[in-house]
Formats: C-alpha cells, sequence, structure tokens
C-alpha cells in the first residue's frame, strides 16, 4: 500500500526538515529513492499536483477494513519492533490481531511521548460563540432540524465568556460554532477574534470550512489552529448522516486542510467522529492517509489529532458501531507510535476514569470543566443549547490534581510573544 502516492504519480519527496522523524513514510518504489527532488506533475488549481481527494479516490473501503482484519500477530511484532513505521504497521497496530499486545503498545506509546513532549499535558477549553446552523446532521445538538433555543454572543458576552475561562486558568481557547455562513461568518470572525486573542495566547477554531483567503487573513488576526473533523471518510454514511445544507459536500471538507496549508496555519487537526461508520479501523486508517498526505505536501504546519466518540445530544443518534474503551486506548497507543511527533487531544466526551487512565499513553493535550453551549461559562449551563453532552463534568482543578497525580505537569501556556508565533 503506498502512503499518500497514486499510481499515476511517478515521482517521490525526499525526506523534510520538519517531516523527517515522523516515522510515517511508507517504503520507496523499486528504482526510486527517497533523496530524488520533489516534482509532482502539474494538475488542478495553480498547479497544484494532485489533492488528497483523488487518494481517497483510489483507495476502496471494503479492501481496507478487509486488509486490516487479515493481520496477523507477526504483522503485529513487525510493527511493534521496526525503527520506520508505514501505513501498514499502522493497520497492523489497529487491527484486531492488535488487541493482544496492548501492554507492549501501551509501553513504546509512553516512551515515545515522554520522548518527544516530556512530562507535560497541554490544557485548553472550548469557547462555544453559536448554536446557530445550517446544517441538517443526525448526529449533531445544533442541527438546523432540532428545536432547541438559539443564541449567538455578541461582543458583550463574549468578553464575560473570556473573563470567566481566564479565571478558571485557561489560556489556551478553541472557539466552535455550528455552521451558519451568512450570521456566524467572516464578517463575525473578523470583528469578535481580535477582542479574543487579547485574552488567550492560544486561539483555534472549529467552525465551517473557508477558502484558503478566509484563513490566511485570519491568520493575521492572531488564528494559530484550525480543527476540522472529516466525521467519516466512509462516502455512504456521510451522506446518510448529512441530510441538508453545505456540509453535504464532502469534497469541499475534505479538501479543507490543504487549503489550511496553504494558508500557512500553524497547527491543523484532524480527525474522525467514531461511531458514524460501521467499521472505525478502516475510518482511522483513511485518517492516517490523510495526515501522512499533508505532512507530505504541507509540512510546514503541525498536526494534532482527535478521535471523538459519538455522544448523546438532542435529536440522539445511535451509533454505527461502538467502540470499547480497551479499543480506544489501542487506537491512542497506534497513533503514537505511528506518529511520534503528533499532537493528541482527549476531550471531555470520555469519562474521568477512562481520561485518567489513558494520561501517560500518548495524550498531550486535554480540556476540562468544557460547557458546550453558547454562554456556558459566565452564564451558567442551559442544557437545551448544548451541542452534545459531555462525560467528564470534574472542575479544571480536579482534573490538574488528576495530571498530577499521574506524574505530569499541568500546562496551561507554552510559549512567550517574543518568541514569535
Amino acid at each position: 500500500m503506498s502512503q499518500g502516492v497514486g499510481e499515476n504519480e511517478a515521482y517521490v519527496c525526499s525526506p523534510l526538515p520538519l517531516g523527517a522523524g515522523l516515522r510515517v513514510r511508507a517504503e520507496a518504489e523499486p528504482g526510486l529513492a527517497w533523496d530524488e527532488p520533489c516534482a509532482p506533475p502539474a494538475k488542478g488549481e495553480a498547479g497544484r499536483g494532485l489533492d488528497f481527494a483523488d487518494r481517497w479516490q483510489e483507495l476502496d473501503w471494503d479492501d481496507i477494513g478487509m486488509q486490516i482484519r487479515a493481520k496477523t500477530t507477526r504483522d503485529v511484532e513487525r510493527a511493534l519492533t521496526t525503527p520506520r513505521r508505514t501505513l501498514a504497521d499502522f493497520m497492523a497496530l489497529i487491527s484486531p490481531a492488535a488487541e493482544a499486545y496492548l501492554p507492549q503498545l501501551a509501553a513504546e506509546a509512553e516512551r515515545l511521548t515522554r520522548q518527544r513532549f516530556g512530562n507535560t499535558i497541554g490544557f485548553y477549553v472550548p469557547l462555544y460563540l453559536s448554536n446557530l446552523c445550517a446544517n441538517d446532521c443526525s448526529y449533531c445538538g445544533f442541527s438546523m432540524s432540532n428545536r432547541l433555543k438559539r443564541k449567538t454572543l455578541d461582543a458583550e458576552e463574549i468578553e464575560r465568556e473570556c473573563l470567566a475561562i481566564k479565571a478558571r486558568g485557561f489560556d489556551s481557547v478553541l472557539l466552535v460554532t455550528g455552521e451558519h455562513e451568512s450570521k456566524v461568518g467572516m464578517a463575525y470572525f473578523r470583528e469578535h477574534l481580535p477582542q479574543i486573542r487579547r485574552h488567550f495566547s492560544a486561539v483555534a477554531m472549529e467552525v465551517q470550512p473557508l477558502s484558503q483567503a478566509d484563513y490566511a487573513e485570519l491568520k493575521t488576526l492572531g488564528l494559530d489552529a484550525v480543527m476540522v473533523y472529516q466525521e467519516t471518510y466512509h462516502a455512504p454514511s456521510y451522506a446518510r448522516h448529512h441530510l441538508r445544507g453545505n456540509k453535504q459536500d464532502i469534497a469541499w471538507r475534505l479538501a479543507t486542510p490543504e487549503r489550511l496549508g496553504r494558508a500557512g496555519i500553524d497547527k491543523i487537526g484532524l480527525g474522525a467522529l467514531i461511531g458514524l461508520s460501521p467499521d472505525w479501523r478502516a475510518d482511522s486508517y483513511f485518517v492516517a492517509e490523510h495526515l501522512a498526505w499533508m505532512e507530505r505536501h504541507h509540512w510546514q504546519s503541525r498536526y494534532s489529532l482527535s478521535f471523538p466518540r459519538l455522544r448523546p445530544c438532542t435529536g440522539g443518534l445511535q451509533p454505527e458501531v461502538v467502540m470499547s474503551d480497551r479499543q480506544l486506548v489501542q487506537l491512542i497507543c497506534a497513533w503514537r507510535l505511528f506518529s511520534p511527533t503528533l499532537e493528541l487531544s482527549l476531550s471531555t466526551r470520555e469519562s474521568p476514569a477512562f481520561r485518567n487512565g489513558a494520561l501517560r499513553l500518548g495524550i498531550t493535550q486535554m480540556s476540562a470543566e468544557s460547557r458546550t453551549q453558547p454562554g456556558g461559562y459566565a452564564e451558567g449551563d442551559k442544557e437545551e443549547l448544548e451541542q452534545f453532552a459531555i462525560h467528564d463534568d470534574r472542575s479544571l482543578g480536579e482534573v490538574a490534581a488528576a495530571v498530577r497525580q499521574a506524574g505530569l505537569q499541568p500546562v496551561f501556556k507554552d510559549w512567550e510573544p517574543f518568541l514569535g508565533r
């Protein structure tokens, strides 16, 4: 299986400065050396070369699933011991055959995490600006078909939320909205992003996909990172769960990370919503393909990953597949072994017991005391406004204490302005 290189491509890229230690490149094809210059064929907008959508269309979902299930204990042992892990190794590490090797996976994941990130866990908090949405998605409480009170924060309300969040001790914030371009689009972001930026040392966004020019502009206003989860890479499941609105356009969403890379966004978040498709392993493999593609073509950006499991919400949806806690631990460890420099985030979707147990197994970032509705911090809980029900409702102090008890250091700010952004 090639790694992000289509069968019609006749080139390879030499390891790039920020990608050399990622250990995600596949073996070179016969006759090709990794030190050859990168010369992609001209194709597509501005002669960029192939997009990830081309690679995605080459991959067969059912075949990927069969390849993963066909992995043997020998494949797993090779993946555990090789110094240069490939996409085929990632398949082995997330396969059913690897479940028996969880202690070895966990030990190696912890070793690699401490080696790269030290004994630290970064903290962030989501700030929900609006629950307006022009999409109808079966799994989201903000879906336009759900009857719930809608709210978009104005400047005064945003200021109160920022002050309430700062008072709790957070210095890194993730801005979240429903997808409503006319009322919560670029005009709204232009007005309020500088206001929010004044309060926090790091600002990320999880909003509707935007254009490359929009992302470049937001970067000048203080945006550091963008999370854009594909939800699922399984086209039939994607169509089944996205019923109305712009989010039905799977190709536009699929190309968003590349627009982010071309806009020079510092950190890009990828991921799939576990339970939305019938095969979490296949979905995770597609994320790995996407990550490998991005690291090859947009190596200047950093990457983070999340692995959310479907949670209860207004309009409720039963997951198509239930992932056990043990399987989620396996996936987290597999990601760490696949990419030692990848940031891995664990949200309050998971239970306190699970988050405590997974702290040392590859996680680098956590949220705490999250509110998933606009006005949740300054105005208190208003459950009728929330996107989904959180599972870990502990205070920041309690979560930070659990991190310290695990022998790790909670980090709320990891840079100073004079160092540059």
